[in-house]
This record gives structure tokens, C-alpha cells and sequence, in this order.
């Protein structure tokens, strides 16, 4: 292992942003990681993933450690069920479609979302009415003081919408090492309602969709909505969708009866973060490099040398619209570093 100083990120973050690490290591295994921890006593420590769900607004003056570790495998399976562990450094759609090469369901309404394998618990990531915590078991994490390894049930992490105790109590506690989901051999639970999953089928001339549809039809939509970040600096959606009150719903909704929206209980209801900014004007439009996607206005884009500081401005810009035109605050995805 090699670590190496003023070390560019361009290629390590999916808005393809120019920061840089003081300093960088890869680490491939638990090993590997315990030995630069260790090693590495006070310094400031950076845990880098897929580099998707982060927007740097600086560079980062600490040692940045990658990720690395691959590896895919059944732990455990009977005639209807398997879990299977992925290690963290494995790209998260590549994992979806091994799942889905062999016949294990579950995962298929997450096809095509960015970054890897050890952050989407921290995220609890979702898409297309299905999150991380349904098929979650378990996850081997590091403490990065101590060097010992835990294991973590789905009791443990403290799951919600887009949260978990790893971006709570634990954050910056403990770097996940690899990730196991309980998965569908026989009798999958084909979700279709959310979305536009069932009138892509329909396209497709699909009746009795496989997990494989699922999958096909989720990244067909993603494909037509969001751009890949290779070609177009992104981070998939920027912002969650609000979670308001039953009684601020029904404020808004007086002067905006068209809002649509999804009720979660007596108390809660979500509105589309996406629909709020594209009624407060912002869709496709662009401030010099920083931008709007023009097919999904939950997107904030990098069209080449946008820094990190005017997309953060624009995110700023677009809550404060949104919040004087409906009353609703929206909050970022992303990790704002």
C-alpha cells in the first residue's frame, strides 16, 4: 500500500469535481484497512466509496482512504431464500445484475444506482418503492479507533428514509467492510406500482414481468431521466423528497391543490422534491457550468468546470425558492464535504 500525497479526486466522485486529497491510500481487504488505521493514529481520516453521493466543495485536507475490496458470494441458501454478501468496494449495479444472473430477487427496483456496495446501508438507499432495509441482514463494519470488526443485524443500524445510524450516532465511528441481503430464490415479490415501472413493461410488451424485467425496465427509466455521470458530472438526485405534516400538506395544498403527493401515515405525507422545483422554475436551467438536468429537476449537473462551491450555491438557491413558493423545505441527498 502506498500512500500518496496531493492526490486528484476528478476520477473518484461521480459530479467529476477537481479536489484534492492531501493524502490517498487503497486498501483491498479488512487487513489492509486495519493496517493504515493503525498506522494512521490522529490523523484526520477521509472514508472514500463510489464517490457518488458527496458534493466537494474543498479539497480534503486528511488522508483519504479508498475502498477497494471486491469479492461477491452465497453465504447461505435453501430452496427459496439466499444471502448474499457483497464486498464493500463492489460496484452496486454490477452486484444487482450478479443477483439477478442467478435467479436472486430483491434488488432488482435499485438497477443503475450509482456508487458501491458499503455505502448503500449508510444511505439506506431506495428507488421505485423499494429501499436497502428490505433485503438488508447484515453488515461486517471496522471501528476505526480500535481496529475490531462487528457485525451489525438491520436491528442495529436504525434504518429510515434515507438514514441510518451510520449517518447518526456512529457516523465516522465505523468504515463497512462488506454487506449481506437475504434474497428470493423462488416466489419473487415483483414490484411494479411505483413509477413508471408497469407502463415501461406495457411498452415492452411485458405481462408476467421476471426480476430481470424489473431490472430492464428500472434502468430504461433511469437511463431516459438521469444522465450517466461519465459524460455529464452528476450525483443521481441531489435532494430527498420532503416529508411533511398531514397539516402543512393541507396548507400547501390550498394554494397548490394540483401538488401531488404520497401519504405515509395519519400524520406524514411525502411530496415529490422533484415536482417543487420544477413548478419554482428551475428545471434545465444552468448558472455558467453548474445546472439543472432538463429531464429531471432533482439532478444538479456539472457541464465541465463547475466547482463544488456553485453547485452548493445553486442547491442553497433552489431550497430558498422552493421554500418561499410553497413553505416546504427540501434537504440535500448528498454529503456536502
Amino acid at each position: 500500500m502506498e500512500i500518496s500525497s496531493h492526490y486528484p479526486l476528478k476520477n473518484h466522485n461521480t459530479f467529476g469535481i477537481n479536489a484534492f486529497a492531501k493524502e490517498f491510500v487503497q486498501v483491498h481487504n479488512e487487513d489492509e484497512l486495519a493496517e493504515v488505521l493503525k498506522t494512521t493514529t490522529g490523523k484526520k481520516l477521509f472514508i472514500l466509496g463510489g464517490g457518488s453521493n458527496m458534493l466537494l466543495t474543498q479539497d480534503i485536507e486528511a488522508l483519504v482512504i479508498h475502498i477497494d475490496s471486491k469479492g461477491k458470494e452465497v453465504v447461505w441458501q435453501d430452496e427459496n431464500t439466499a444471502h448474499v454478501k457483497a464486498m464493500a468496494g463492489e460496484n452496486w449495479h454490477e452486484f444487482v445484475l450478479y443477483c439477478i444472473e442467478n435467479g436472486f430477487g430483491g434488488l432488482e427496483n435499485l438497477s443503475l444506482i450509482p456508487g458501491n456496495v458499503g455505502t448503500t446501508p449508510i444511505q439506506n438507499i431506495g428507488a421505485y418503492g423499494t429501499e436497502i432495509k428490505d433485503t438488508f441482514v447484515s453488515c461486517r463494519a471496522m471501528d476505526i479507533a480500535t481496529q475490531e470488526v462487528r457485525t451489525f443485524t438491520k436491528e442495529e443500524c436504525e434504518f429510515g428514509y434515507r438514514e441510518s445510524i451510520f449517518k447518526g450516532a456512529l457516523k465516522d465511528k465505523y468504515v463497512i467492510t462488506s454487506v449481506t441481503f437475504e434474497l428470493t430464490k423462488t416466489h419473487h415479490k415483483i414490484n411494479t406500482s411505483y413509477g413508471d415501472i408497469a407502463a415501461e413493461l406495457t411498452k415492452n410488451g411485458v405481462t408476467i414481468p421476471t426480476i430481470k424485467d424489473v431490472s430492464n425496465a428500472v434502468t430504461a427509466i433511469r437511463k431516459s431521466k438521469l444522465p450517466d455521470p461519465k459524460e455529464l458530472g452528476n450525483s443521481g438526485s441531489f435532494f430527498k423528497n420532503p416529508i411533511i405534516s398531514s397539516e402543512a400538506y393541507e396548507k400547501a395544498a390550498i394554494l397548490h391543490p394540483q401538488m401531488p403527493h404520497y401519504i405515509l401515515s395519519d400524520t406524514e405525507v411525502k411530496v415529490p422534491a422533484g415536482w417543487l422545483i420544477e413548478q419554482s422554475g428551475f428545471k434545465g436551467k444552468r448558472f455558467g457550468d453548474a445546472g439543472i438536468h432538463a429531464k429531471q429537476a432533482l439532478v444538479l449537473v456539472n457541464y465541465g468546470n463547475a466547482t463544488g462551491k456553485e453547485l452548493l450555491d445553486l442547491s442553497k438557491k433552489i431550497q430558498e425558492t422552493v421554500y418561499e413558493n410553497f413553505g416546504i423545505r427540501i434537504e440535500a441527498e448528498v454529503n456536502i464535504i
